[in-house]
């Protein structure tokens, strides 16, 4: 699909990148940037800074990088059409009907179609719900203390007492076999022909945060194995990347999200009106899961269920939502397993009560070790003693681990100091006390002499795009040619044709390129790390030094190029008058 360029520029410039990502991404603003963790990556301390007079993000740590358009791609996986369109809805800018190419129409056709079929798999089992032949799946649900309304609200559905029943509902309405399958929708073998896995089973769809249905999990009525079976893998349906009910969720401003282990946890709760309810898809909690609820809460309240699979689930779980950067508490649920028994024996407020008595994770971590020893034992006593402190050491800011150090001993009645130095000996011997580095992206280059090159350049980029008062007064001296790399050139070429035109728009020229790596590698160019200087000379020696690098080496490109270009030697001849004047030039930026 193609849209005119004016067009994309005048979306991009309606979405203001800052509010757009803000939407995804909890930001802060410091400086220049507002900086916050990035969404494409799992980290602890943000990297991912987004500049609003650039219009533009770039993470420090994965590399990630571009302008609105990059971003909703990447975030959505959308298409570069799929973000324009969803951008120009987002800025009430009315799009034309514009065409596809094959290779577009193919693969946006596609999706929808997947789409589409999981949308009509949703909608015949919502009827057969509420159909005579239905009826065990209604009483179930019904049984459950669910109302009608809760029902609706979620799609709850049925599938019938046949794997056939779907499958021919959905050839009727004109869906492929082949994209049945691919959707996870059914399955083939040559005895049954095709047969959805999907019968006998009250329906839960499962939506995206943009409320479209990508799959499903069916609990089975009666004794039937398994118990619950979800939708497989597809293209639209990736189990660790999105949680049930965050659709609801996330508009939810409660503060804080709940996160349950199963679907029926996630609509009791949303019925009592604790909308804030979310549960994994049939997985153990991921670290993507983590990072996608990083984008709307810092708090984070685990409502396991209180037996031991339970109590083993939340313990792994606070390790990654720590590992993430949020905050996790526990919300006690005894006597009761699950948050679906509590609320329907002692109501919402007391759910309420509990949500606000939610027990600090490092407390419950200590509490469900402490089980595992007898205090009354010296030596078991001096084991317990010495897990607590491994755990201490776990915690890289000194003020977090000093508080902790002061609240676990006096809980304990273990002197302060002494369990200081257990925590300093247990460090010291494992290496824990060495100041925790920075995870390393994998993009860090090797510094040879071309890299060097390359880093002049980018710097000069970087620097013209923070100060384009500048360009002006380097003009004379360089120009898109003196960039040896090929994007490189690319860039500096449309950037200097706008600044001589009087159009700055750095986030614009992103849009030139399709392929998502170059948008990338395009971010960087204008994100480099300048140099920090403090007085109007140190400046002006370090531009003069990059200007002079840049020179310098395309001058020497273009002499290597001597012997196989007749044409070179007029632009050697020139190009070394130009690097000698600038030798001994002096560029001001008073």
């Amino acid at each position: 699909m193609f849209y005119p360029e004016e067009l994309v520029e005048e979306v991009r410039l309606k979405n203001d990148i800052v509010d757009v990502v803000s939407g995804y991404v909890r930001l802060q603003k410091k400086g220049a940037n507002h900086w916050g963790c990035c969404p494409f990556h799992n980290e602890k301390t943000p990297s991912f800074a987004v500049n609003g007079a650039k219009q533009m993000y770039h993470c420090f740590g994965c590399g990630a990088g571009g302008n609105v358009y990059t971003f909703v791609m990447n975030y959505e996986n959308y298409t570069f059409p799929e973000a324009v369109k969803m951008l120009a809805q987002r800025a009430g800018v009315t799009l034309p009907e514009a065409e596809y190419d094959e290779e577009q129409k193919k693969r946006q056709n596609h999706r929808q179609r997947l789409l589409d079929v999981n949308k009509e798999a949703a909608t015949f089992f919502y009827y057969q719900l509420r159909s005579p032949q239905g009826q065990v799946g209604y009483r179930y649900l019904a049984d459950r203390a669910l109302s009608d309304e809760t029902m609706r609200r979620f799609g709850l559905g049925y599938a019938g007492k046949s794997g056939a029943g779907l499958i021919q509902h959905l050839k009727q309405k004109g869906f492929e076999d082949k994209l049945i399958i691919e959707a996870g929708l059914g399955s083939y073998n040559e005895r049954t022909g095709l047969l959805s896995q999907f019968w006998n089973r009250v329906m839960y769809p499962i939506q995206d945060i943009r409320g479209k249905v990508i799959g499903f999990g069916g609990r089975v009525m009666g004794e039937g194995e398994p118990k619950y079976l979800n939708s497989p893998e597809t293209p639209i349906f990736d189990k660790r990347r999105n949680l049930y009910g965050l659709n609801f969720a996330r508009t939810a401003r409660s503060g804080n999200i709940i996160l349950c282990e199963g679907y029926m946890d996630v609509i009791a709760m949303h019925q009592a009106g604790f909308t804030q309810a979310v549960a994994s898809l049939g997985t153990a909690f991921t670290a993507e899961q983590a990072v996608l609820l990083g984008r709307y809460t810092d708090n984070v309240l685990l409502a396991y269920d209180s037996d031991g699979a339970g109590v083993k689930a939340a313990l792994r779980g606070i390790g990654i939502l720590r590992d993430a950067g949020l905050s996790g508490k526990i919300i006690n649920m005894q006597p009761y397993k699950d948050p679906d028994e509590f609320i329907k024996n002692l109501g919402r407020e007391a759910f309420q009560e509990r949500i606000d008595q939610a027990e600090n994770s490092f407390f419950f971590e200590i509490r469900m070790l402490e089980r595992d020893y007898d205090l009354k034992d010296p030596e078991s006593k001096t084991l317990f003693y010495k897990e607590i402190a491994k755990k201490l050491c776990g915690f890289s800011v000194d003020v977090e681990r000093e508080n902790y150090l002061e609240a676990i001993a006096e809980k304990y009645h273990i002197g302060f100091e002494n369990l200081r130095r257990l925590v300093g000996s247990y460090a010291m011997q494992t290496g824990l006390d060495k100041p925790p580095e920075r995870p390393k992206s994998g993009l860090q280059p090797k510094n040879t002499p071309q890299e060097s090159n390359r880093r002049s350049q980018r710097l000069l980029l970087t620097w013209i795009v923070d100060d384009p008062a500048i360009y002006p007064k380097i003009a004379r001296y360089v120009g898109p040619e003196d960039f040896t790399e090929e994007l490189y050139r690319q860039v500096a070429g449309r950037l200097f044709q706008d600044l001589e035109a009087g159009q700055y728009q750095p986030a614009a020229i992103i849009s030139m390129f399709q392929d998502q790596e170059e948008q990338r590698r395009v971010a960087e160019l204008f994100n480099t790390n300048l140099p920090q200087l403090n007085t109007r000379q140190e400046r002006e020696k370090a531009l003069h030094d990059i200007l002079y690098a840049v020179k310098k080496n395309s001058y020497e490109q273009l002499t290597m190029r001597l012997g196989s270009d007749v044409n070179a030697l007029g632009r050697v001849v020139s190009g070394k008058k130009a690097l000698e004047e600038l030798a001994k030039t002096h560029i001001s930026l008073e």
